[in-house]
């Protein structure tokens, strides 16, 4: 039972007794927002890819945060493919809408996202449909295990617009 196992992950930091698990669904990032009455930007979406090898490699971005091909590829040397539902239960042992960097059904590299940098706290799912932990980025990047921050993702700030000369728009 994948949360019985983010559980015992968390047992490790004395931190098991502060996973919340809600009668209604949090599968999504506007339905987690919803369960617990955050803006949907704070929920930290746990993101599954292809890796280099066969392992594959889990993005935690912010929830209104999206993967920019042209800046993961510039960061991990190849073109980001998500897996399959299939797959991404295979490799970390959780069904789609409960996927976190926790209790993992194998050791895979964990990167985080800048996109979560500007809130003091996020809400990652915890291995169900119907879960998430609050935790400051510092202790998502300790509880995680991450290999490092990264900027792999677009639409979560500002972007700079260029404009071409006569163009009046």
């Amino acid at each position: 039972m994948p949360i019985a196992n983010v559980k015992e992950h968390f047992r490790k930091f004395s931190r098991e007794q502060d996973v919340q698990e809600f009668a209604a669904s949090s599968a999504t990032v506007e339905m987690a927002a919803a369960v617990i009455g955050v803006i949907p930007a704070r929920i930290a979406k746990t993101l599954s890819f292809r890796g280099a090898q066969e392992d594959a490699i889990l993005i935690v971005a912010a929830g209104d945060a999206k993967i920019d091909n042209k800046k993961f590829r510039e960061t991990f040397g190849f073109k980001a493919r998500m897996l399959s539902p299939d797959e991404v239960l295979e490799q970390t042992g959780h069904e789609i809408g409960g996927v976190c960097p926790f209790g993992l059904a194998r050791p895979l590299d964990v990167y985080l996202d800048e996109s979560m940098k500007r809130f003091s706290t996020l809400f990652p799912a915890c291995g169900s449909t119907n879960s998430a932990i609050e935790l400051t980025c510092a202790e998502l990047a300790e509880y995680s295990g991450s290999r490092a921050w990264v900027d792999v993702c677009k639409g979560w700030k500002e972007e700079p617009t260029t404009f071409q000369i006569g163009d009046n728009t």
